[in-house]
């Protein structure tokens, strides 16, 4: 489909790309990964012909059609409204639809036979091309990415750039081409758009290349993974998890490798050393110093996983009440968010707050932080309660004049320089890197040293608004870092799945203008809230436990003697769970015979049933495998 041969790339002296290879082939959906910098981007401006390679060679068909999403469509605006924008996807449909309405027009007064022919022409290619669904395919795609039906007239001018990105994303997947380029297609969306893109690349017939530092998303939708690195291109057959396990091995390799290659090299120097001593032994020793002037060395493998190596630090716990809200009432002219809402912040919660655009998140978090007053009923601060609020704004109030050092310095000035230094090396600032001004500094950057700031305040409480925008995967995973060693509270407001998982214990989400908990961590929200939609009568989630309660339980746990017991009843129960897994696998096989047979869609209703049955029972099955994976994890923990 697209090959790239010998690619080399330079700006200025630097080679961006070093005589790189890569052959894209039909249907591979892949994952385009590197950290900043590396040429993901550029790459892509190179495959559309943007930007011409230095040397080396990209070869596609002739009438290979490429749908491009890049950033720098956040500038497009026009005054047509949005469904007219997407629909100018539908090139051809359009011109033979115009073409139509002239006919016709003509035909009121000639009744001629060669018009008549013409329009037969046209409305038979029109009704090829599916002339007749493009509007509805488009208000699909539209509702999809999370606009209403009274969105699709409003004129595109009237939206800010994230949701124009959005418009831009629906005209470029109506168009349907042979490959699509997406470069960080969920920037700007909420979850349930995400969720929906997600399932639409899933069912996408083409190509696709994705550069995106969604982890979570990635692993959703590729089945390839392409990293650039070094000037190289190297291609690993999974998605991100798999390229996570493969690099390690592969690294693990290359480590063994350097290592021999370093000792050979070392008793050869020795051997060369003795050697050139003796005149006898000169020409074998001149031998082998050209022996290891031509060997192929083995580079060392580099550590592309930097940690967190600092600790929070605040000097006061808080109470058990960290924040409680009363009866909490918030209104907007055209919209209400909360109305006589209720919950509790307790002291080690570790709270994601979740959902669609539109819905309240950030005013909840305004709330809590005591930065948005307008509303009836009691936001209470508990007992000892220290807090720092992250939220996008906070990146303007960053002093442009100030490095980054300087910047920290400011706001934590108990800290040490060397305390600093650690804490913004750990989010990347490495070397004269932490006295960069922060005018000259990229969204991405500023967003760390923001970040920074924050976690150095004497805080017990964290109230964070999307404070993975504009982070790598890189900087994600230090974030996740930094919050799993926490021993405060805190609330976040996120689109980024991987980070929540991996930070959060509980999930929050505002439904009928009320705050609902599921006490759990994302991916188990992520099954229970998708079974939940399939079965509308499903259960609430489960009210937040007591501390008491808590307490208790943590506190029990069984003596030595009954070990074996243990294990035995923990055995007994991995069985029975084998048992479900085998009759639920047994049912999904029928239920996909089932979904198989052409005749079943003749019946929509049942159809959609099934379906239904199908979507549930493949849900029931991982539900019921993340629980033999624990139990068996748990058990093998026990034996050893």
């Amino acid at each position: 489909m697209i090959a790239i041969n010998n690619l080399t790339f330079e700006i200025g002296a630097r080679a961006l790309y070093d005589e790189a290879n890569w052959h894209i082939k039909p249907g591979e959906k892949i994952g385009l990964i590197g950290a900043n910098g590396t040429g993901k981007t550029t790459l892509l401006k190179i495959i559309v012909g943007d930007y011409a390679p230095t040397s080396g060679t990209i070869s596609m068909a002739k009438d290979l059609t490429m749908g491009y999403l890049n950033q720098d469509l956040l500038s497009y605006s026009s005054d047509k409204n949005i469904l007219h924008v997407a629909m100018e996807a539908f090139e051809r449909q359009n011109q033979l639809h115009d073409e139509i309405e002239n006919l016709l027009h003509k035909l009121e007064t000639d009744y001629s036979e060669d018009l008549l022919h013409k329009l037969s022409d046209k409305q038979h290619e029109f009704e090829l091309l599916d002339g007749y669904n493009i509007e509805y395919k488009a208000h699909e795609i539209l509702a999809g990415l999370g606009f209403t039906e009274a969105d699709t007239h409003r004129k595109l001018s009237e939206f800010s750039g994230g949701w124009r990105m959005r418009v831009m994303l629906a005209k470029i997947l109506l168009q349907a081409p042979d490959i699509l380029l997406l470069d960080e297609p969920t920037n700007h969306l909420d979850l349930p758009s995400i969720q929906w893109l997600e399932d639409y690349l899933k069912s996408f017939e083409g190509a696709i290349v994705i550069v995106s530092h969604d982890r979570w998303f990635l692993d959703k939708v590729i089945n390839r993974t392409v990293e650039s690195r070094k000037g190289k291109l190297n291609v690993y057959a999974g998605n991100y998890s798999f390229y996570l396990e493969e690099k390690a091995q592969r690294e693990e390799i290359q480590r063994g490798e350097f290592k021999n290659q370093q000792s050979k090299i070392k008793q050869e120097e020795r051997l060369i050393e003795r050697f050139r001593a003796k005149a006898s032994k000169a020409k074998m020793a001149q031998s082998r110093i050209k022996a290891l002037d031509k060997l192929e060395r083995v580079d060392d493998v580099d550590d592309d996983n930097p940690s967190v190596n600092f600790k929070f630090r605040f000097s006061k716990q808080s109470g058990r009440h960290v924040v409680t809200l009363d009866n909490i009432t918030k209104k907007y002219p055209a919209l209400d968010i909360l109305t006589n809402a209720e919950a509790i912040i307790e002291k080690g919660d570790k709270i994601a707050l979740i959902g669609a655009n539109g819905k309240g998140k950030s005013t909840l978090l305004r709330i809590i932080a005591g930065a948005d007053k307008d509303f009836t009923g009691k936001a209470e601060t508990g007992h000892n309660v220290s807090q720092t609020f992250f939220a996008q704004h906070q990146l303007e109030a960053l002093h442009l004049d100030n490095t980054a050092l300087q910047e920290l310095q400011s706001f934590a000035p108990k800290h040490t320089e060397t305390e600093l230094r650690t804490i913004l090396g750990s989010f990347l600032f490495t070397g004269d890197d932490v006295f960069k001004k922060i005018k000259v500094l990229s969204g991405g950057e500023k967003s760390r040293v923001a970040l920074a700031k924050a976690l150095t305040a004497d805080a017990n409480f964290l109230v964070l608004d999307e404070p993975t925008n504009h982070l790598d995967i890189a900087s994600v995973n230090i974030l996740v870092q930094a919050l799993q060693q926490f021993e405060g509270t805190f609330i976040v407001v996120s689109h980024d799945r991987y980070f929540l998982d991996n930070v959060a214990n509980k999930i929050w989400f505002i439904e009928d203008h009320q705050i609902k908990q599921y006490p759990g961590n994302y991916a188990e929200f992520d099954i229970w809230f998708a079974k939940r939609k399939l079965e509308p009568k499903a259960a609430a989630p489960a009210p937040q436990p007591k501390k008491e309660e808590k307490k208790e339980t943590v506190a029990v746990k069984h003596p030595t003697d009954d070990k074996s017991k243990e294990i035995k009843k923990m055995n007994q129960d991995l069985a029975k769970m084998e048992e479900q897994i085998t009759e639920l696998e047994k049912t999904i096989k029928q239920l996909e015979a089932q979904l198989a047979d052409d005749k079943l869609y003749s019946d929509t209703k049942k159809a959609q049933e099934v379906n239904d049955a199908y979507q549930l029972k493949k849900l029931d099955l991982k539900e019921i495998q993340a629980k033999w994976e624990s139990l068996a994890e748990h058990i093998l923990e026990l034996e050893a």
